[in-house]
């Protein structure tokens, strides 16, 4: 990661990218700004920027469809914005890949703050370079490459339910609660409604049970967490 980290802001209303752009560059990031979806996936893999804010409604490729279709060659944070206040969008978003989900309009000091939470975890992430194996031997999680293998097969993961997965392995065997997950992976505190991490855990134990059949290798501790089985 560079000295100023840069930003790919992708949303087609003009007026809300000024300023951003020129809020989060007076608080020492490189910003590019484009106003819709037609060439934000050769953007996105040509820079690479560290972080991606990406609107959902754009004109001629919508923000899902272009999270999809980098997801697997881009390894920064994607950040997805919408105008509409509906559940089915947000768990759209973090199954395709996003890795955090702001409602419009947006504070950009909110927005900042998320931004820095996502760099942290990016940096956190890269000193790492382990592999951590969980599951009866079973399950590898390639810190480095940010992937998970069971046994001689790949187990593809969303950048947003790697994040959840890493934290609980690496703590494997110990309950660790909602609160907390929110803490480490958004680095603020849980507001006791954001559904984030609930969903990521679904999907989670989904991917997994398609290798096992078993569905409990990350336990729910009533009132407590989760727990992911070592």
């Amino acid at each position: 990661m560079t000295n100023k980290p840069t930003v790919l802001l992708i949303d087609d209303d003009i007026e809300l990218c000024q300023l951003v752009s020129n809020y989060l560059m007076h608080n020492g990031y490189n910003v590019t700004a484009i106003y819709d979806g037609l060439d934000a996936q050769a953007m996105i893999i040509e820079q690479a920027p560290d972080i991606v804010i990406l609107d959902l409604m754009l004109p001629h490729v919508d923000g899902l469809t272009i999270c999809k279709s980098v997801r697997h060659d881009y390894h920064g944070s994607i950040i997805m914005l919408t105008a509409l206040d509906d559940d089915i969008d947000e768990v759209t978003g973090l199954e395709v890949g996003a890795d955090d989900y702001l409602a419009k309009p947006v504070k950009p000091r909110v927005l900042l703050a998320h931004i820095r939470a996502q760099l942290r975890h990016l940096e956190k992430v890269n000193r790492q370079s382990q592999s951590i194996v969980f599951g009866e031997q079973q399950y590898t999680l390639f810190t480095e490459s940010r992937s998970l293998g069971f046994e001689n097969q790949d187990c593809e993961l969303t950048s947003a339910e790697y994040d959840v997965l890493l934290e609980l392995a690496q703590r494997r065997g110990e309950i660790v609660s909602r609160d907390e997950l929110h803490q480490l992976i958004f680095n603020f505190e849980f507001d006791g409604v954001d559904r984030s991490i609930d969903l990521r855990i679904s999907r989670l134990r989904t991917k997994l049970a398609r290798f096992t059949g078993k569905k409990n290798i990350i336990q729910t501790v009533r009132n407590k967490g989760y727990l992911l089985l070592g």
